[in-house]
């Protein structure tokens, strides 16, 4: 298949202006460690956390989407649909409740002590993170 045929294939089966696809290599992040903490992390994933940069897979079928964390010390995967609820477990094993939705191209995931926005910028990708009064943002580079 052609590389054209492919992104017609991709726009046809993904919601209009999301195209999350890709492997994705964070090289910024500003408030983690104030974001980890207000989320109630622990101080041990806080501090491991601090000194890694996470790639990011994230595989789009339409409106189901595979997500996967990987450093070093862990990788995470998480599955979920857009518009239905799913339960996610964080690096340190708690459960949490999200709900995806996508508006205006964002992909965005509500969960009771948080608040993510995720878009793409081009060849970047923006995450913010909302938890309370603090804001975390993430920027990731797709590779």
């Amino acid at each position: 298949m052609t590389t054209r045929t492919t992104n017609i294939l991709r726009q046809a089966t993904q919601p209009e202006g999301m195209d999350f696809n890709g492997t994705w290599q964070v090289y910024s992040e500003e408030n983690l460690e104030e974001f980890l903490k207000a989320v109630g992390a622990p101080q041990m994933i806080v501090k491991m956390r601090k000194e890694i940069k996470p790639m990011i897979v994230i595989k789009q079928n339409g409106k189901d989407f595979t997500y996967t964390m990987k450093t070093p010390a862990f990788t995470k995967v998480h599955s979920f649909t857009i518009g239905k609820e799913t339960e996610m477990t964080t690096v340190d094993g708690r459960k949490l409740k999200c709900t995806f939705r996508e508006e205006d191209g964002k992909l965005i995931a509500e969960t009771d002590k948080f608040t993510s926005v995720r878009e793409i910028q081009g060849d970047n990708m923006l995450e913010t993170v909302t938890a309370g009064s603090v804001t975390f943002i993430s920027r990731s580079k797709r590779v």
